[in-house]
This record gives structure tokens, C-alpha cells and sequence, in this order.
């Protein structure tokens, strides 16, 4: 007999696991391609050197500094990827399945790093501003912080995205600072073991950052405190049973579920089988039936189409699915592998014999079901499934019982309403694609829809040309779905990272909140030197330097200039009669002249560390700026931000905000904004 290794759990910095246990056979011919390990896990030893040891190595960077490393990982992963693609393959899934795993994993990993490095400041504090005045002349303020909850998380993950569906828990966690225990799904966890290794060999994880857990979950959560987090992918019945836990109940320990759903595809009864967007429909949900063998949380269950167009979608659908050639992913021309599991072909096909007692059958196994490759007459393979059902309105079947596979259903409906109701009779899903020609019809759909929906895609044939399709998660967009999809959410930019991090509202003086946040908060106290601070370098800046300029006389000449310059003729600024009769009864001057007056009167002309201004944020024009008005500008340093970059020359720089107050001659504000500057480092 082959000999069949022995996958390790990566505990407190080593691997442990030697007994082999459970084998874990090939969805390709039913090999043994893994065993887990006999031993069970000391999850105090876990938990313990998560808190004292992952979590201090986590703190002693910062949100900046963990971003680049996840962008080292993601690097280093897809410098080995070839290794998790041959690996990869035992779980019947084809080179574009695997693609979105291990490639869209690695992805995962870049997105985070990108979005973090744009998007969260330096340091271990977000600031969620700005901060209100509470009382009448600003001496007592109010505003919300976010911050590292101090705690672990748990991520239980399913088995059809080893590598995917455990980056995209890692990364924002990891961004969070949090350390991470991660439960992959036993069937496949055996390319989550490569992949783990692969990390861990990297030297880039800092010490108990990242620990794996082969097999069981033992005790470990009961082991949990009320600063974790656990995350669970996987069926609406185990979330159920974990969300249970006695322990995570009495410390209101969060749990986040995203749970397998039953998605719908909706076509539009403007849309007929001459139509571009009606191909555009059945190839999406044959795609959807057929990529990973349709074992993704996303795939489309249940089809729901015009009555008139039940024949005509189920015939076109049908003669797609025939010309799937379905086999060993590593002959050319495969197009779909197996299921995952000899278990989970069980399963399916019990699961497609219950959704038989509602439905008839249209499209299987019986219409031809060669498959290709050597040995494969052992493997997890089922035939793409297209059933119709009998009553759509009925309880039960397609709206209540989900083939974890390639398998869905076909039912009608007779108006729009009815297609909405349908869609509603899931019960909350992760997605749902709308697929219309009408605008109308999409505004009309899209909010009943979305009640019940995590996501709704539309499609049409503009969106076609880019879109990513109906059941692929973006970092980006958030994943979830209310109701049997779980009620979490993931990934959604940096709400995701929001996830790990503890919301507190914190109450003071101007000062003592620009103290606590790391950014200059309006009405504290300011740093007025003899430099300019246009003069000073990234490390020498002070959070508070401020420099209030002085004054400048708006005149007639100003505005007939900037209209001529910019070719803005706009009346409020030329024409003496409408102006009077307008709420501000004088001609004003242009909201952009103030703001190019108010950079003349504090930018340092000459050459200094100050490199570019490429934006700005919150602009607002407060109050109106007339003919003969006196303004000035306060600049004050309001936060600084170390990406770590450096210039082609290799000059360190880094990201500056500064405040930016514009006054007039009564002291009221008239303009406010924040300026985004790159400003040069003396050193590095």
C-alpha cells in the first residue's frame, strides 16, 4: 500500500501530529491522499500562546507595517503557488477552480495590503471622525475610536476554498491584529496544511500570528474569553449549533457566520431569447452549475424566469450542461472535476433525490454522463443537474433543500412581483443576479431584492464586458447574507478589518482627544512656531503645528480674473441684479477662488520638503464670500501617516493631512477642508 502521510496541526510554534487517523481520499480516483493526526490539540496551550506570544508580536507593528507584510506573504505564496495547484487537484477541482482558491487567495492577501496602506493610518488607533462639539463654545467634545480588541480569532472554515476561504478571514484579522486559530474543513485540509507551511516557511508570520488545527475543535471554545472573535463558514445547521455554545453566549463573544444559501438568478420579462442578455443568463448560471463543481456558498440554486420562458431557458441550459466534459482535471479539455468528497457525493445525491419529490427532472446523468480520465470510475464525480419545479409556491424543496453540487432548479413566475416574492421564499442568501435590459425594471427590483439579499448582481450586456460574475466574492464588496446565509458579514473593504477592532466613544476637550487620536482635533490647543510648516520634514512635524496667515481683501478684479482664468461665468459671481435677489444678496466670489487664495496665502513658496498636494478631503464652502471680505487661512498638521515608500531616488516620504480653516473678517468660517500632502524625510 502507498504510503499515505500524515498531516500536522501547527501549535504554539510547532507541528504536532505524528499517529495517522481519518483517510482523506482523492475526489479523482479515490486514492488515500492524506491522514489527519491521531492526537488531539492542547487548545489551553493554544489559546495561551496566542494571547502571550502572537498577540505582542501583532502590537509591536502597526496597521501600516502589517500591511506591508501582508503584501510579503501574498508574494511569497504566489512564488510557490505551483506546489498548492498540484495538490489542490485531489480535491476534483480543475486549474480555473483552483485559480480562484489559491491565486484568489493570494489575491486576497494584496487587496488587504493595498486597501490598508491607502486607507488606515500609522500606529494602532482608527479614528472615526470628526469630532462634535458637545457644548457651546467647544470646550467639551465627542468621537469614536477604534481599536485593537486585545483578543484572538477563531476562524472555522468549509471545505470547498482551503486556501481562500481562510486568506480572506486571515487578512483583514491580521490587519486587525489579531492572532488567528484556524479549523479548516477535514475534507480538504490537506491544501490548507501546504498552504499554512508555505506561510510559515516564509519567516514573514510574526511568533503565534497563525496556528492550525487538523481535525477537531475539542474544547477550544470553550476556552475563549469576551475580547475573541469567531468566524464560521460552512452549513446553516453547524453555524446554528456553534452559535450555541454556552461559552461565547455568557462572554458575548461575536460570531460571524456565512452560511451556505440558496441563491437565485431572476431574468427579466423584458429580455426574450433573441436577445444578447438571455445567452448572457444561461451561460451565467451554467457557469455557476459547473465551477467548482458547483460546491461554492455563491452558486445559483434556484432559477427563476418568466413562465413564458421556462421552455426556452430550460432548453438552451440543457444543451450547455450536455457539452460539459466532465473528468480528471489534469486531462485537457476537463471543463468540471469532482465533488470534493467521497461523503459529500453521497450527499449531493441524496439531497438531489429529496428535491425529486418537488420537482421533475430535465437535464442529468441519464442524458449522458461519460467521464474522462484513468481510474476516475472511483471518483466523486456527479453529473450536472437541472431540475423544474412542480409548484414553486410550494413548501419545501428548492427553497428550503440545497444540493451542495452541481445541481439547480428551474420554476416561473407571472410578474415581477411574483419573481420578487420568489426570490424572497429563500429565506436570505448571499447573492442574487438580476439579469435585464431595463433600467426601470432594475430600480424596481434590485431594493425588494436586496431585503433579502447579501449581494445583488445585475447583468446586462455593458456590465458583461468587465463583470466578475454572480457567485465571486470581492474583497472590495461585502460577503454575507442575512437570515439561512448566516447574518454576517466579511470582507467589504476595511469594514472587514472594522470587524476585529473595538468601537468606543470617547468624550473630552478638543485637546485631550487630539492627544488620545493622534490627530489634530478642532478647538485644541495649536503649535504656533517661527518655521512655517511647509519648512519642516515628515519626522520633525508635530501633530498641532499650525501656522495662521495673514489677510487678503477679496476685490471685483479678483473675480472678473479667476472667471477669465477658469472660463466659470457663472452668474452668481457677474451679474449684480440676480445676485441681490438671491438668499446671499451680493455677488459672491467663486468657492474655488477662495480655495486658490487661501493655498497663496499659506504655501511656502520655495523649495522644501513639502513635495505634492494630491488631493483633497471634506471640503465644504461654508459661507458665502463677497466683494470686499477679508479672509484668512489656519493650517495646522492634523495627521501623519508612514507608508514606508520612498521616492525614485530612494528619499523616504510620507503622508501628511493638514487642516485647513478659512475665516473672513468676522472671524466666521467660510471654507473647510483637509489638504493631502507627500512630504519628504530628513532620514531614510
Amino acid at each position: 500500500m502507498t504510503h499515505v502521510p500524515t498531516l500536522q496541526s501547527f501549535i504554539a510554534g510547532r507541528w504536532i501530529g505524528r499517529q495517522g487517523a481519518q483517510v482523506l481520499r482523492s475526489a479523482i480516483d479515490g486514492h488515500g491522499v492524506a491522514r489527519t493526526h491521531e492526537e488531539a490539540p492542547d487548545f489551553a496551550e493554544a489559546t495561551d500562546f496566542a494571547r502571550r506570544r502572537g498577540l505582542p508580536a501583532l502590537m509591536a507593528m502597526d496597521f501600516q507595517q502589517r500591511a506591508a507584510r501582508l503584501k510579503a506573504l501574498g508574494k511569497y505564496l504566489m512564488e510557490r503557488k505551483e506546489e498548492l495547484y498540484a495538490i489542490s487537484q485531489h480535491t476534483g477541482a480543475t486549474r480555473a477552480d483552483s485559480w480562484i482558491d489559491i491565486e484568489g487567495g493570494a489575491g486576497t492577501l494584496f487587496a488587504y495590503a493595498s486597501m490598508g496602506t491607502r486607507e488606515l493610518p500609522s500606529g494602532n488607533l482608527i479614528h472615526e471622525g470628526p469630532a462634535m462639539p458637545l457644548g457651546k463654545q467647544n470646550q467639551f467634545a465627542g468621537s469614536h475610536i477604534l481599536v485593537p480588541r486585545g483578543g484572538l480569532a477563531v476562524h472555522i472554515n468549509a471545505f470547498n476554498f482551503p486556501v481562500w476561504g481562510m486568506l480572506e478571514k486571515f487578512a483583514p484579522s491580521f490587519l486587525a491584529g489579531m492572532p488567528c486559530i484556524v479549523k479548516p474543513a477535514t475534507a480538504t485540509s490537506y491544501v490548507a496544511e501546504a498552504a499554512v507551511r508555505i506561510l510559515q516557511e516564509s519567516g514573514l508570520l510574526p511568533e503565534g500570528s497563525l496556528q492550525l488545527v487538523i481535525g477537531g475543535t475539542g474544547d477550544l471554545l470553550d476556552r475563549l474569553q469576551g475580547q475573541d472573535v469567531v468566524t464560521f463558514t460552512g452549513s446553516a445547521d453547524t453555524a446554528a449549533r456553534l452559535r450555541a455554545n454556552a461559552n461565547l453566549i455568557r462572554h458575548s463573544i461575536p460570531f460571524n457566520a456565512e452560511a451556505d444559501s440558496l441563491n437565485c438568478a431572476i431574468l427579466a420579462p423584458d429580455v426574450t431569447p433573441d436577445h444578447e442578455e438571455f445567452e448572457l443568463f444561461v451561460r451565467e448560471v451554467a457557469r455557476e452549475m459547473t465551477v467548482k463543481a458547483g460546491q461554492k456558498c455563491t452558486a445559483i440554486r434556484r432559477i427563476i424566469v418568466p413562465e413564458n420562458r421556462l421552455d426556452a431557458v430550460a432548453e438552451r441550459l440543457s444543451a450547455r450542461l450536455a457539452k460539459v466534459v466532465v473528468g480528471d482535471p489534469s486531462k485537457e479539455g476537463v471543463k468540471m472535476g469532482a465533488l470534493a468528497s467521497h461523503a459529500q457525493l453521497e450527499d449531493v445525491a441524496a439531497r438531489v433525490d429529496a428535491l425529486l419529490a418537488s420537482s421533475e427532472l430535465i437535464h442529468g446523468a441519464r442524458d449522458g454522463f461519460a467521464l474522462l480520465g484513468d481510474n476516475v470510475a472511483e471518483g466523486a464525480f456527479f453529473a450536472p443537474t437541472l431540475l423544474k419545479s412542480c409548484d414553486p409556491h410550494a413548501e419545501g424543496g428548492a427553497h428550503d433543500i440545497e444540493a451542495f453540487g452541481p445541481v439547480s432548479t428551474l420554476m416561473g413566475y407571472a410578474d415581477l412581483d411574483e419573481a420578487v416574492a420568489l426570490a424572497a421564499r429563500g429565506k436570505g442568501s448571499l447573492v442574487s443576479t438580476l439579469v435585464t435590459r431595463d433600467p426601470g425594471v432594475a430600480a424596481r427590483v434590485v431594493p425588494a431584492v436586496a431585503a433579502w439579499h447579501g449581494r445583488v448582481h445585475v447583468l446586462d450586456s455593458e456590465a458583461a464586458k468587465e463583470s466578475t460574475g454572480h457567485g465571486s466574492p470581492l474583497p472590495q464588496l461585502k460577503h454575507g447574507g442575512p437570515g439561512r446565509a448566516g447574518g454576517g458579514e466579511e470582507l467589504g473593504s476595511i469594514r472587514a478589518v472594522k470587524h476585529y477592532l473595538q468601537r468606543s466613544a470617547v468624550q473630552g476637550s478638543p485637546s485631550m482627544l487630539s492627544a488620545i487620536t493622534g490627530e489634530y482635533v478642532r478647538g485644541a490647543r495649536v503649535i504656533e512656531t517661527e518655521v512655517h510648516p511647509f519648512r519642516r520634514h515628515f519626522e520633525e512635524l508635530k501633530i498641532g503645528e499650525s501656522l495662521l496667515t495673514h489677510r487678503r481683501t477679496v476685490t471685483e478684479a479678483d473675480l472678473v480674473n479667476f472667471g477669465c482664468l477658469s472660463g466659470d461665468h457663472f452668474y452668481m459671481h457677474f451679474d449684480e441684479i440676480a445676485a441681490k435677489e438671491s438668499q446671499f444678496g451680493k455677488r459672491i466670489a467663486h468657492g474655488y477662488f477662495v480655495l486658490s487664495a487661501a493655498a497663496g496665502l499659506f504655501v511656502s513658496p520655495g523649495v522644501g520638503p513639502v513635495l505634492a498636494n494630491y488631493g483633497l478631503d471634506t471640503l465644504r464652502f461654508v459661507g458665502p464670500v463677497g466683494i470686499g471680505d477679508t479672509i484668512r487661512a489656519r493650517l495646522t498638521c492634523k495627521r501623519k501617516i508612514d507608508q514606508g515608500k520612498k521616492s525614485p531616488s530612494g528619499k523616504g516620504q510620507g503622508v501628511v493631512a493638514w487642516d485647513v480653516e478659512v475665516t473672513n473678517q468676522n472671524d466666521e468660517l467660510v471654507a473647510s477642508y483637509d489638504i493631502l500632502t507627500l512630504v519628504e524625510k530628513r532620514e531614510g
